[in-house]
Order: C-alpha cells, then structure tokens, then sequence
C-alpha cells in the first residue's frame, strides 16, 4: 500500500519548509497527505481543503486511491486524513472494520443520497418496483467494491423484478458518460447515483422510489483522520475539523470540474469566492 501511495500521491506546492513553530509553541510537521476515492464529489472537496491547507503553509499531497484502500490508508497513518466517508450505509463495512483505529470528526456535509436513477422522460417508471425491461435490463454502476454497488447487488435479490437484471461496474466518469450519451438520444438508462452531484444540476433525473429500504436514508459525508494527528499537525486537524459545507457549495465546484476546468483551479477559485466561508475554518490560525 505504501507503494501505492507513492505512486498515486500528487504533491501540490506548500511551504518550502516542513516544519514551524505552532502557537503553543512546539514544531508541527507541514507535510500532510490527504487520500481521496476517485468519485466527483470526493476529488472537489478533496481539493478545496487541500488548497486551504496550502495557503496556510502546508505541503499536500492529494491522493486518489480505491475506496478500500483508502480507509486502510488513513487507519494505518499511511495516509493523514479524508474527508470522503459516507454514512451510515454507504461505507458501513469500511467503517466497520476501521473504526477503531480512526478518528471520527463528525459530519462534513448533510442531506446525501444514493439510489437508482433515471431520467424523468423515464415516465412509467418511478420506483424500483416498476422496473420491468427497462435500458435492456441493465443498470451502468461505477467502481466495483464501491458501497453503492454493493447495495445495488443486494437490490437485485431483494427485489424479484430485478433478478434477471445486470449489473456493469464501470467508473463514475464512464457512468456519466453513458448517462449523457443515453440523455441527449432520449433513451432509457438506469444508473447507480448519489448526491449532491454535478449530473443532478445538468440533467433532469429522479431518484427510484426504494420500498424495500435497500439503500437506506440520508447518508451524511464525514472526516476521519489518522490518530496522533492532533498531536503531530494541531492548526490543520482545526482546519479540517472545522471543514463543513453545503451541498450547493459542493455542486458549485463539481459543475465547474466537470465543464473542464483542472481541480487545482477550481479548488483556487472557490477558495477565493468563499473567503468568508474558509475564515471560518482557518479561524485563530496565522
């Protein structure tokens, strides 16, 4: 895993220095690595925190990993920190497993989602359980191992319409893609989604109705970091302790990456257009 890291890690410029004297008057470390899963949601947070970091002197590495990894990454110290984890459903087995030996900060983003999707031209069908033949009995996924697939695969037993339906792993870029081509041919689709996402403010899609409470409730984004954190790194465990936002913040920068600008520059200018918002993280910190 470790090599993994290093291969995957994008060091983005900081502080020339890696240490400095905090306000307590110790040496806190200046290089942190951030690990991240590859979904769109992820890669604009990911960033947006990483770039306030950075102002504050940091030397950051992003890291996308496989989701699994990930998880493992931060609870071996591998990794310092994500702000990637989706609960109580979606990431239920990884926070299971790597609880203990995490740190939990809490909720970084409320109202989450995941579920079938479909575009609303898709008129006859509004819960799972209209689900008939639709979209050649497929269902476009993203990454295998991904909680959502895994609901999904259990969705497919749970629901008798479903069990003659196929599942195809693919990623969340190439479901997107597949999504828009379906879309702008006015055909059927049904894809594995969540929000907030990008496709939610570019598309008219609806959400199945899940009777079977396959997918759960509300999911809430949350921040774990690596333990000794607080000790090693104080001003950025408050920084990402502090991290919190709303989904319209999230979809704002989503939209903007998805329309071709580099994360790093999205990440720069919503820093900027938010200053207020970010005062509030970085609050008591030079």
């Amino acid at each position: 895993m470790g090599a993994m890291l290093a291969a995957c890690g994008s060091t983005e410029e900081g502080s020339n220095s890696s240490e400095t004297a905090n306000g307590s008057g110790k040496t806190e470390e200046k290089e942190i690595n951030l690990a991240y899963v590859e979904w769109d949601t992820e890669i604009a947070s990911t960033h947006v925190v990483g770039k306030v970091l950075e102002d504050l002197g940091y030397d950051v590495t992003l890291t996308p990993l496989d989701n699994a990894i990930m998880w493992e990454a931060v609870s071996t110290g591998e990794a310092d920190a994500m702000v990637a984890g989706w609960l109580p459903h979606t990431h239920a087995s990884q926070y299971e497993k790597y609880k203990d030996k995490l740190v939990h900060l809490g909720e970084n983003l409320s109202g989450a989602k995941i579920g079938l999707v479909v575009p609303s031209y898709m008129k006859d069908v509004n819960s799972i359980e209209d689900l008939k033949d639709q979209a050649d009995m497929e269902i476009t996924g993203i990454e295998p191992g991904a909680g959502i697939m895994a609901a999904t695969e259990k969705a497919l037993t749970e629901y008798e319409n479903l069990a003659d339906y196929e599942l195809l792993s693919s990623s969340s870029g190439a479901m997107t893609t597949a999504l828009g081509q379906a879309i702008q041919n006015e055909e059927e689709i049904i894809v594995t989604g969540w929000s907030p996402h990008w496709k939610f403010a570019s598309y008219d899609l609806k959400y199945l109705e899940d009777p079977k409470g396959v997918y759960g409730g509300e999911e809430t984004i949350n921040t774990f970091v690596r333990q000794g954190l607080e000790e090693d790194m104080p001003e950025a465990y408050k920084v990402i302790d502090a991290f919190n936002w709303t989904s319209e913040d999230l979809e704002a920068i989503m939209l903007e990456i998805n329309q071709g600008t580099d994360p790093d520059n999205a990440a720069e200018k919503w820093v900027e257009d938010n200053a207020e918002k970010v005062a509030e993280w970085t609050k008591g910190i030079e």
